[in-house]
């Protein structure tokens, strides 16, 4: 179902249905349903969800977080996005610091996490090989960010793009649901934003975190201080913006 300019889902449970149930990336099936089976041993007990992962969080959320695509053996593994692996540890943590998750962690469906005024999504849907999903396939799924942004603007505030492939990701779907977005585009640096006001008149800001991947957290090149002060300035600009002050 590529995105042609026509919206399809009515409401966020609706497109996260159809979101688990896709099976238009052969490669990418074929790779997550794998991982399913051979699993690893840590987890060889567990049964894996093997399926495409769906955003998790409230549908009138102030906050979108994207990141890249679910973990084998994190989110393919529990069928919650960032949960069951370190980068949903670190990302949790920052959350839970700033007010907009009930717990400090997220390791499974059935855990109590629920998340505040935030949802969490990603580009790409499936887990992929070398977590690198090809150019078609980024394409493919970006129907479904492009559906999910369109849902919740009506109460988004604040992007926040977990790497350089979500910033990317972000700015494309914005373009795409015709919002007038800043020219040039930012290079992707952690702590990055732009702003844009949107086609209903309301302003909104993109902000920029490399993502918490153990490639960066492992070399020091994101602290979790700095993914920290990423959610507490999300969280000051919807302050100010319920506040009726300018963002």
């Amino acid at each position: 179902m590529e995105w042609l300019g026509v919206l399809h889902f009515k409401s966020l449970p609706l497109l996260d249905k159809a979101v688990v149930k896709c099976t238009d990336c052969p490669r990418l099936v074929e790779w997550r349903e794998e991982v399913a089976i051979t699993k690893r041993k840590a987890y060889e007990n567990e049964k894996y969800w093997g399926k495409p992962v769906p955003g998790f969080g409230p549908e009138d959320a102030q906050i979108l977080i994207v990141g890249l695509a679910p973990g084998a053996h994190g989110a393919n593994r529990t069928g919650r996005i960032f949960t069951g692996d370190s980068s949903g540890d670190w990302l949790y943590r920052s959350l839970y610091k700033a007010g907009l998750a009930k717990i400090p962690t997220s390791t499974a469906r059935e855990d109590g996490q629920e998340l505040i005024n935030t949802r969490i999504t990603c580009a790409v849907h499936c887990a992929p090989p070398d977590n690198k999903p090809s150019t078609e396939e980024k394409h493919e799924c970006n129907k479904y960010l492009v559906e999910e942004i369109h849902l919740m603007m009506p109460t988004v505030r604040v992007f926040v793009a977990l790497g350089n492939l979500a910033w990317n990701s972000l700015f494309a779907t914005l373009s795409a649901l015709g919002e007038d977005l800043p020219k040039p585009r930012p290079t992707f640096t952690h702590g990055a934003s732009a702003s844009f006001v949107g086609n209903d008149g309301v302003k909104r800001v993109l902000l920029a975190s490399y993502h918490p991947s153990q490639q960066n957290t492992f070399t020091g090149k994101l602290s979790q201080a700095q993914l920290d002060n990423i959610f507490k300035l999300a969280l000051k600009l919807i302050r100010k913006e319920s506040r009726g002050i300018r963002i």
